[in-house]
């Protein structure tokens, strides 16, 4: 029998045991974030087309070169098909669609619901699951994933089917009657369809069909497995665009763990996300890199060599020789709303060190007219604290529940719903 062990470990914080890990804020060594209002030639930026024109496209420049990685110019041809409507489904709440979204004839499964009986299209949260849309709800008609498992007696990962008890297994993260109920669809993917969780998953990633005749691998400064998934996000509000029932222009992306550095990425990348939220996303995502508290750059790239560019490599243990952190990150946002959510026994991730890089966007929210959190003390748990860039930490562990969901809701309800 295949289990679902591989697919589970992956949405757990990698080697948060790890020896030698700094959890003691007295050892956070002294750091100087690189300014996100200062031009490479040492101007400042005094307003908001210098950000536009300027600044904002040299930041994105470095992210995309030295970390993330740039996609190839290349257009693999893109066809989308509706393989299942279903107008009555979770018992007559919701509108139900499943969509193929074929990438040069790779196909990559797209789960729509939308709220039933709503006149008008709906804005909607789109974000990657771990383990097959089939897990997100029990609801019998989403169709079994083809998920990545581990093999106990060839001791290899296979691309199988998973079976029906496996239904709703991941419910707990996506309380899609929840959403519904507030007047939000919610899409997602499986982020095996788009590329594999693991270093040699190139050969099944839509990365490969973009490589150049002859290339085996992407360049040094080509995309890796995060970039892969955040384009794949971008692909899914291609889709979105062209469905009457949605309101694409209130398309809110999220993401948790490693699914929120792609949500953050992808939201950096592609403008047209008019909402980004970060859940437990840490090093790599929200966490100020800099302050080297629980996971590295170098952990990053020694356990998970696939998610970044190779030029990223080299930052391993030098994150002073960083031209960026993840506050520069996050401004990459500005002006759209961002939230930014911890978990108070999340360590691995740094919380503070996610609160702090909040803090630091702030100022380039306020050039362009928006309030950031407005204080630089962190909150309590349970004191979601900010405006258009707001931040909240729970009591608990590295997960996303339903008090996240509660919160990344009313946030969307005063800036989408406006």
């Amino acid at each position: 029998m295949f289990r679902f062990i591989f697919a589970f470990i992956l949405m757990l914080p990698a080697f948060a045991q790890r020896p030698g890990t700094n959890y003691d804020e007295a050892k956070v060594p002294r750091y100087t974030l690189p300014d996100p209002l200062i031009l490479r030639n040492g101007q400042p930026v005094r307003d908001a087309r210098t950000w536009t024109q300027k600044r904002r496209p040299e930041i994105f420049d470095l992210f995309e070169k030295q970390m993330f990685g740039q996609v190839p110019q290349r257009s693999p041809k893109i066809a989308f098909e509706l393989e299942d409507i279903d107008e009555s489904a979770l018992g007559g709440k919701a509108i139900r669609k499943q969509v193929s979204i074929r990438i040069a004839g790779k196909p990559v499964h797209l789960l729509l619901y939308l709220p039933a009986g709503v006149r008008g299209p709906v804005p909607v949260f789109l974000g990657l699951n771990f383990t097959g849309n089939h897990t997100i709800d029990a609801d019998p008609g989403i169709r079994l994933a083809e998920v990545w498992l581990f093999d106990k007696e060839t001791r290899s990962l296979v691309k199988r089917v998973a079976p029906d008890t496996q239904r709703g297994s991941a419910s707990s993260r996506w309380p899609v009657e929840m959403i519904l109920s507030r007047g939000y669809g919610v899409a997602t993917i499986y982020y095996g369809d788009i590329e594999p969780d693991f270093k040699d998953g190139l050969v099944h990633s839509v990365r490969r069909l973009l490589l150049k005749p002859g290339e085996g691998e992407p360049g040094p400064s080509e995309w890796g497995a995060i970039g892969a998934w955040a384009w794949g996000l971008s692909r899914a509000l291609d889709y979105l665009e062209t469905d009457k029932a949605v309101d694409a222009k209130k398309v809110a992306v999220i993401g948790h763990s490693r699914l929120g550095k792609t949500a953050l990425w992808a939201g950096a990348a592609d403008t047209r996300f008019a909402l980004v939220v970060s859940n437990d996303s840490g090093e790599g995502g929200a966490a100020i890199s800099r302050r080297r508290f629980g996971e590295t750059v170098e952990n990053l790239n020694t356990s998970f060599p696939h998610w970044f560019c190779t030029n990223y490599k080299q930052y391993s243990g030098r994150e002073d020789e960083l031209p960026f952190d993840a506050h520069m990150l996050l401004a990459l946002i500005a002006p759209r709303p961002l939230y930014v959510a911890s978990a108070a026994e999340d360590l691995w991730a740094d919380p503070r060190g996610e609160f702090l890089a909040a803090v630091a966007a702030g100022p380039v929210y306020e050039l362009l007219g928006r309030k950031g959190l407005g204080t630089d003390k962190m909150p309590g748990l349970h004191q979601p604290t900010g405006d258009t860039v707001r931040y909240h930490i729970r009591a608990g562990k590295h997960d996303i529940t339903d008090y996240d969901w509660a919160q990344f809701l009313d946030f969307a309800d005063r800036h989408l719903k406006r």
